[in-house]
């Protein structure tokens, strides 16, 4: 067993910097106004499939979204699936929701907004923490917030309290999906997951497995972004829940 304590959601440090950023356009803002109240995640309850929607079926769940675009694209990639995402930053709430809606800024899409994504803009921690234990079947971290200096690698959502948590809330066979193109985390991320190898089991065999973009894994915009403009590589990783 893990030789640390498991990780209270109640205790944990708030693992994000700032909320807000540039005014909103007007096509944005029409959809924070609209659609968010439609597929914003419940305030108060368990969160299970049947609650979000009205059945069962096998549910996702990602920390800290960004844009959305790889929610998004992994919803209509799969549409039995059920997707929750949360997002403190309220741009980049309004921007998944431009792609949840179809790729337009305006309320009225071209195509019905996807029907399987809830969306919580806030702490993602606080909603993960209501859903039962062995709910998930895969939960995303992709490129968070590396804070790079030492004295605050205390907020990396790479811990070993989420990480407790992330292991709680999937379900045997559950894949947790991590990536990042920032050194000093990959390095702080993976003795992490070295403490919870009794938990995950590291789906890798070669190099060319965490140096590739898998299939099934969308682009995101941050790791466009980190290639293109700032020459970086991009590390992939995936972990089983091991049952």
């Amino acid at each position: 067993m893990t030789a640390h304590k498991p990780g209270d959601p109640t205790t944990l440090n708030r693992l994000y910097g700032r909320a807000k950023g540039k005014p909103l356009r007007a096509g944005q803002q029409a959809l924070v106004d609209t659609l968010l109240p439609r597929i914003a995640m419940p305030e108060e309850g368990p969160i299970t499939a049947e609650a979000l929607f009205g059945h069962d079926c096998p549910l996702h769940f990602e920390i800290g979204f960004g844009g959305g675009e790889h929610m998004a694209s992994r919803a209509d990639m799969l549409p039995g699936h059920g997707f929750i995402g949360a997002e403190p930053f309220i741009n980049g709430v309004a921007q998944a929701l431009v792609h949840v809606a179809g790729g337009v800024e305006n309320a009225g899409a071209e195509r019905p907004p996807l029907a399987n994504v809830r969306i919580h803009h806030g702490d993602a921690l606080e909603v993960l923490a209501r859903i039962p234990d062995g709910s998930l079947s895969f939960l995303y971290l992709l490129h968070p917030d590396p804070w790079p200096k030492a004295r605050h690698a205390k907020r990396r959502m790479m811990n070993d309290g989420p990480v407790d948590m992330f292991a709680a809330k999937l379900k045997p066979g559950g894949e947790f999906r991590f990536g990042t193109d920032h050194a000093i985390y990959l390095r702080h991320a993976l003795m992490v997951m070295q403490r919870h190898t009794d938990q995950f089991e590291w789906l890798c065999d070669t190099p060319a497995d965490f140096q590739k973009r898998p299939g099934g894994w969308p682009e995101t915009r941050y790791e466009a972004k980190a290639r293109a403009v700032y020459k970086h590589e991009v590390w992939y990783f995936r972990y089983r829940r091991k049952g």
